[in-house]
């Protein structure tokens, strides 16, 4: 954990629940990288999703958050980018098996589909959750 550095990226719909996670990561001790958006105005969650996906592909960050209203236009979003394995996930068995089974490196969440714990939860298991390895990862690999 410790100096992992995990992005974050929401549209307007995901700010507020971004910035509650981004407080639950600091106090975690992760190195954060937050690529906005910066507050509730309206704006396109495809840009924020390219951002994130560019910032896990390349290596700036080890894994990343996205958000937006119903974590379904960012997971598509991020999905778009070779390399990055983007989980729309609304609990925390989910969050914990898109690691182990999927090695996933970015997390979605619905801001308008959760609460707050639920996000909380799944954030949690999300970055305490590794590969399981074996047959999984044989899977993983065909993904490319």
């Amino acid at each position: 954990m410790g100096q992992e550095t995990v992005a974050l990226a929401s549209d307007h719909g995901g700010y507020e629940l971004k910035e509650l996670l981004k407080r639950e990561l600091a106090v975690k001790g992760y190195k954060l990288l937050d690529l906005g958006t910066n507050s509730a105005d309206s704006v396109g969650y495809p840009d924020f999703g390219k951002a994130l996906a560019e910032a896990v592909a390349s290596g700036k960050a080890t894994r990343g958050v996205g958000i937006c209203g119903s974590g379904i236009g960012i997971s598509i979003a991020l999905n778009r980018q070779p390399g990055v394995r983007a989980a729309l996930v609304g609990d925390s068995l989910s969050a914990r098996l898109s690691r182990q089974h999927n090695d996933a490196n970015v997390l979605c969440l619905g801001a308008r589909t959760t609460g707050i714990d639920v996000p909380k939860d799944c954030l949690n298991a999300f970055l305490s959750t590794a590969l399981e390895g074996g047959r999984h990862t044989r899977r993983v690999e065909k993904l490319g």
